[in-house]
């Protein structure tokens, strides 16, 4: 089967095509032909940190057939359209096959189209566990979202919308309408204003890119208003990690995200999705073999919404 393989001496993004074993299922596990599979700064930022999957092919949020299952296989059946999310599971995604436990799939609503369930499964589950499992959202909370253009973001506006809160949005000039078509009620241009050192206060601040201090998300939370750390530079993100602890001493909290697969939140993302409260902003499409390149812009910070490979089109 064709597969994108990472390859350390290779460019763009150390990434290349290439011919690989069809994947053989162990006694729980399933093949799925793979349909399409979207792209998340987890592929980028796991290749820059040296954490290499033991296949060497990225690609976690997935949608396709199952063209195989393992002997104690029960949950589905060979011909099942599947979306699945296997970030746990050894990635493997960028593949026309690939083969992980059948915990890591659900169903495929019929009314999604294959593009539209692998954008799902990473994104809107890394969103809905920063404000609901973080951030604690609630009905009128006051919330933040830096980086609200791309996957997470745009997933993010939506689910805060969808709980009830106030969203503001932060992003650059020319994703200003796409954010307020998502329910954004406010859009700071960090462009052309400053995003903090305004009177506004916030319950919750989900910091999805740039490189803002601490101090400034501490300073811009209400009393008892948490921030969630989620993407940003990779010195945010380990100083989030060694440092978190000291800015979350008082009633205001600076906690950090990495969002885990889990099978209920998944479902309940494509319920929302299939009933229209949600809807994937899907930037751009690209066939197996030009991964490599799409890869290589997003991690330029080129595009907006999701990046979905079509597979099967190979």
């Amino acid at each position: 089967m064709k597969a994108v393989v990472y390859r350390k001496n290779k460019r763009p993004e150390q990434l290349e095509i290439t011919l690989v074993n069809v994947p053989q299922p162990k006694e729980n596990e399933v093949v799925v032909k793979v349909k399409a599979v979207s792209l998340n700064a987890a592929d980028y930022r796991s290749m820059s940190m040296g954490m290499i999957p033991k296949h060497k092919i990225f690609g976690s949020d997935v949608a396709g057939i199952v063209s195989e299952t393992g002997s104690k296989v029960t949950r589905f059946k060979v011909g099942d359209a599947v979306m699945g999310e296997l970030s746990n599971f050894g990635f493997g995604g960028l593949a026309e096959f690939v083969c992980a436990p059948d915990k890591a799939f659900i169903p495929k609503p019929a009314i999604l189209s294959w593009e539209e369930a692998a954008s799902i499964p990473m994104a809107a589950g890394t969103a809905l566990q920063g404000l609901r499992n973080k951030g604690g959202i609630k009905k009128g909370h006051e919330v933040l979202i830096v980086g609200s253009s791309g996957g997470v973001g745009s997933f993010a506006i939506q689910l805060a919308k969808h709980f009830g809160a106030h969203v503001t949005a932060v992003c650059s000039t020319v994703n200003i309408a796409q954010s307020q078509l998502l329910g954004a009620k406010q859009v700071i241009d960090y462009t052309k204003e400053k995003v903090f050192g305004r009177d506004r206060k916030y319950d919750i601040i989900l910091g999805i890119n740039g490189s803002y201090s601490f101090s400034a998300y501490k300073k811009s939370l209400k009393p008892g208003g948490v921030c969630v750390i989620i993407g940003g530079s990779v010195k945010q993100i380990f100083s989030s990690l060694l440092l978190g602890w000291a800015w979350s001493l008082g009633s205001s909290k600076i906690v950090t995200l990495s969002g885990k697969h889990n099978t209920k939140d998944l479902e309940m993302l494509a319920e929302l999705m299939a009933e229209g409260t949600l809807k994937a902003v899907i930037s751009q499409r690209h066939p197996l073999h030009n991964a490599p390149q799409a890869m290589f812009e997003l991690k330029q910070g080129h595009t907006s919404g999701k990046v979905v490979i079509t597979v099967d089109e190979e």
